[in-house]
């Protein structure tokens, strides 16, 4: 009979990372030509809301559940184009919690 090691089996989550961008209400009233849907001001609320409240905290966590984990454990970010740049205007601090990452040691 053979002996099964106590092993953990290697684990890797994939993650999608989207920030669409906010727009405002359009009205017809009021309405002219340089009329511009983005809204800005919600866009940066709400950057800042989910930096401070999702993404760096789950980024402090996951850090250290790799680092736990010596390696059996690892995350893959799919990040769009939108997040990216919302964060790059916002909270370029955040993207730079996605990028820092152990290498993990086989």
């Amino acid at each position: 009979m053979t002996h099964i090691k106590n092993q953990m089996t290697s684990v890797c989550l994939y993650f999608k990372v989207h920030q669409p961008y906010r727009l405002k209400e359009y009205r017809m009233k009021g309405s002219d030509a340089s009329f511009s849907y983005a809204d800005d001001v919600a866009d940066e609320i709400s950057i800042h809301h989910l930096a401070d409240n999702c993404y760096l905290p789950a980024n402090r966590i996951i850090k250290e559940l790799i680092n736990g984990h010596k390696g059996k454990f690892s995350i893959t970010f799919s990040i769009s184009g939108t997040a990216i740049e919302l964060l790059q205007k916002h909270r370029p601090d955040v993207l730079d919690s996605f990028k820092i990452w152990p290498i993990p040691a086989m």
